[in-house]
């Protein structure tokens, strides 16, 4: 009798363990199954945000639900046993059907959410900013304008700022290229904007301003003149000397690029009517810099400003190739303007 329920007990035994390791198999077969991708014949493209403060099992849901992962219990399953609990991050992200769970996991865990890049030239104004991130949906113009115009803390204003300035952090966009998650607020590509030009300008830039004299402001309202006015390299420190100059001898700068800041829409040719247009930013009317920058000036330009051409030229006229005809005298700016004249004339 005891020899049989022993080997009763041997059997059930066996058979349980076979339960178990068939339980096992199919288990195994499960994840492995569920890690594969979900179709990876065809790469169907999915924009799917994970949402602030989602659990580990709402993320499995959404996942699902968009259907780029089969089993939500093997998503939270892997990610219990990678440590990645605490660590998946909310945001926009482009999965595909033909990524496996893993891949999925980790672009999850690192926060490799879809990104935006744009570029903003040099020489760019805050309002021309301000359309071409408001055209590309990723700002509000009206929002970005206002943040602008105020100042955002601890850039509100340029040393020396003039309150009478357009926009505080005119100058202070740094022209560069960009990446940038979706949803980035205006407060926020405003603050990095800032601390790329903080960056840029450095403190023996800024100390060698302040060495020839200049404050922050001065340095960048002029480089912002130069910007405008500058369609070559070359010609960059040659046109902040002669601005240099002009301020020297209380000599009127008569940037035309500061009546085109006026207008607030580029103009072709400017009329003697554009150039009495009273503002503080008129250089024609008003001695001196402008209240601040015209514009948001590149690392060229500032250098030129610290490194202007060893001349003494007072005067320069544009060509209609953007290039300029630079002269010392009152005489030979009338003659070099006739001479553009004359080129424009027979479209030289």
């Amino acid at each position: 009798m005891l020899l049989v329920v022993t080997r009763n007990k041997k059997k059930i035994a066996a058979v349980a363990a076979g339960i178990v390791a068939i339980c096992l198999a199919l288990f195994a077969a499960v994840a492995v199954f569920s890690l594969q991708p979900l179709d990876k014949r065809a790469d169907n493209k999915r924009l799917i945000t994970i949402p602030d403060g989602a659990s580990t099992k709402e993320i499995a849901v959404v996942l699902r639900q968009e259907q780029v992962i089969r089993n939500p219990w093997i998503f939270r399953m892997l990610t219990r046993w990678k440590h990645f609990d605490n660590k998946l991050q909310a945001g926009e992200y482009e999965l595909s059907t033909a990524m496996t769970l893993p891949q999925i996991l980790h672009k999850i865990a690192e926060g490799d959410t879809l990104s935006y890049v744009f570029t903003i030239p040099e020489g760019y104004t805050v309002e021309q900013i301000a359309a071409l991130l408001s055209a590309e949906g990723l700002v509000n113009h009206d929002r970005f304008l206002e943040l602008a115009r105020k100042g955002l803390p601890p850039y509100e204003s340029l040393e020396g700022h003039n309150p009478a300035v357009a926009y505080a952090l005119e100058g202070l966009l740094f022209p560069d290229t960009y990446k940038i998650p979706q949803g980035m607020k205006e407060e926020e590509i405003l603050a990095m904007m800032l601390r790329k030009f903080a960056l840029t300008v450095t403190e023996d830039m800024r100390a060698q301003a302040a060495a020839e004299g200049l404050n922050m402001h001065q340095l960048v309202t002029l480089a912002s003149l130069v910007e405008r006015e500058a369609k070559v390299e070359r010609e960059r420190p040659i046109i902040a000397a002669v601005f240099l100059h002009r301020l020297k001898i209380d000599m009127p700068i008569q940037s035309c690029a500061t009546i085109q800041y006026i207008l607030g829409t580029p103009k072709q040719e400017l009329s003697i009517q554009d150039t009495q247009i009273e503002s503080p930013y008129n250089t024609y009317l008003h001695a001196g810099l402008p209240p601040g920058p015209i514009a948001n000036p590149g690392l060229a330009s500032i250098q030129a400003v610290l490194n202007p051409a060893n001349t003494d030229v007072l005067y320069f006229v544009a060509k209609p190739d953007g290039t300029h005809i630079f002269s010392r005298t009152y005489e030979e700016h009338v003659l070099a303007i006739e001479q553009v004249d004359m080129m424009a004339v027979n479209k030289i």
